[in-house]
């Protein structure tokens, strides 16, 4: 978890339905947003935002931690990685594989952007429940929010 106040949600009530399985979904975004936290200035909330971008449900993690260089974007996705700045007792490096493996099960991407004014911003990227696309066929539809 993460502590009280930490996290800012700006999450529209009108926001499209996904068609995810709801556990995967919860510990994507789970896993997205401790990270965020956990790197983050002592004080300074994490931003969860969500829209619709190109006929996708986009969920953005806004931090202002120290950020990633982009010769290393790619490799905070592999098991065991944890940048250099990683708080003590951070964990073991396998939150942000387990968030891509599991956005990427439900037919979806998580990438890594640069925060405007420094930090790192998630973004996790998942198809509406009206795309019947036969990689999901059976998946419930599941509010982000």
């Amino acid at each position: 978890g993460v502590p009280d106040g930490s996290v800012v949600l700006d999450v529209p009530e009108d926001l499209p339905m996904v068609a995810v399985d709801p556990g995967l979904l919860e510990r994507a975004v789970a896993n997205i947003v401790e990270n965020a936290v956990k790197y983050s200035p002592d004080g300074v909330r994490v931003l969860v935002t969500a829209g619709t971008i190109a006929g996708r449900v986009e969920l953005r993690v806004v931090d202002r931690g120290p950020g990633v260089p982009d010769d290393a974007k790619d490799r905070i996705f592999e098991p065991f990685q944890r940048h250099g700045d990683a708080p003590r007792g951070a964990g073991v490096g396998l939150g942000l594989a387990v968030a891509r493996g599991f956005a990427e099960a439900m037919g979806g991407t998580l990438a890594a952007e640069d925060t405007p004014g420094g930090g790192m911003t998630m973004v996790l990227t998942l198809r509406p429940a009206a795309d019947h696309s036969p990689a999901l066929p059976d998946l419930p539809a599941t509010a982000v929010s």
